[in-house]
């Protein structure tokens, strides 16, 4: 019989018990419906999520439902919008009772005088050009003014088939304001010109990623596991999709037999009420489903699966140990 233990040696079994025991038990938070920017492809706006629910505008309530929250077992609240950085009296109460990550376009500098660890990912969709014609500005150039030199903050960047050619010159510019980078893929919801993904470009696109983790090494935090699942959408043979994801509304989760799935995982609208059906797009096609985050907790709730070989389980352990840096369970 295959165990972890047999299939480890002395170093790897070390990384396997420092995230055996995480028990990371997380839900997605809609901390507002409004932003200071429009991005296109922003799977919020995308699909009309911002009128799903009116914004629940009392910050006692918000402070009873996190009370709630954390009864109920979450511990990592993960905070989207919009834009969470217009309320951060509703990140503050979040952030006083709960583990906090916040994704934000960083263009409000918080106060680390009042959040002094709060874990920040920044959202980039490439060079100046690129960020102008999706996002309608240059936000790293306030973005990385704003958080220069930041222990925790990370840049988020979306990579489009446009970026292929350009990933390392960005993340050279990561590197040089001494902050960290996760990559993430596109999933084109407003159907834009050529950002639609081909499998050539894909494959090209997994290749440049795998050569900028091995020339930025204490830059990006990934594994090449992590780019050929989430390029290919395949993961031991099986294929990505609403039969595999593991991120779906957990009382919504009407799927027979279910999949694997995170365990009590619910994406709250921000009146505190409405329940989206997944970490997404509620019009998403979960066949073009890029999200990173869906793809490494497909990875993370499947751990028996990749008990089968050694570098199975080492490309399981990378994974996990991906998701727990980007969301401070243990350090860079």
């Amino acid at each position: 019989m295959k165990t972890v233990s047999s299939l480890l040696d002395k170093k790897w079994y070390e990384r396997y018990k420092k995230i055996s025991n995480l028990n990371i038990r997380s839900s997605i938070y809609d901390v507002t419906n409004r932003c200071n920017l429009r991005c296109k492809g922003c799977f919020f706006f995308s699909s009309n999520e911002e009128k799903a629910a009116p914004e629940e505008m009392d910050i006692r309530k918000w402070e009873a439902f996190i009370d709630r929250e954390k009864k109920r077992g979450v511990n990592l609240a993960i905070l989207i919008g919009g834009e969470p950085t217009l309320c951060l009296d509703r990140v503050e109460a979040f952030y006083k009772h709960l583990p906090t990550f916040c994704a934000t376009n960083g263009l409000i500098k918080i106060s680390r005088d009042r959040f002094p660890d709060l874990m920040l990912g920044i959202s980039l969709w490439g060079n100046e050009a690129d960020e102008k014609l999706l996002r309608g500005k240059d936000t790293f150039s306030i973005s990385s003014r704003n958080y220069e030199g930041d222990p925790n903050v990370y840049y988020l960047y979306t990579l489009t088939p446009m970026q292929i050619g350009k990933i390392d010159q960005i993340i050279g510019r990561i590197r040089d304001v001494d902050l960290k980078v996760h990559l993430q893929l596109l999933s084109n919801d407003e159907g834009i010109d050529g950002f639609n993904w081909k499998p050539e470009v894909l494959n090209d696109l997994r290749f440049e990623m795998d050569d900028v983790l091995d020339k930025f090494p204490d830059t990006v935090i990934s594994s090449k596991y992590y780019h050929e699942i989430i390029t290919t959408g395949k993961m031991l043979g099986r294929v990505f999709g609403w039969n595999e994801c593991p991120s779906v509304t957990q009382p919504l989760d009407n799927r027979s037999p279910r999949p694997k799935r995170l365990i009590e995982f619910i994406r709250w609208a921000s009146d505190l009420k409405t329940m989206h059906r997944c970490c997404t797009s509620e019009t998403r096609d979960c066949f073009t489903c890029k999200d990173g985050a869906a793809h490494m907790s497909w990875v993370m709730v499947n751990k028996r699966a990749h008990i089968r070989t050694t570098k199975d389980l080492q490309n399981w352990i990378e994974i996990y140990e991906m998701f727990a840096k980007l969301y401070q369970f243990i350090p860079w």
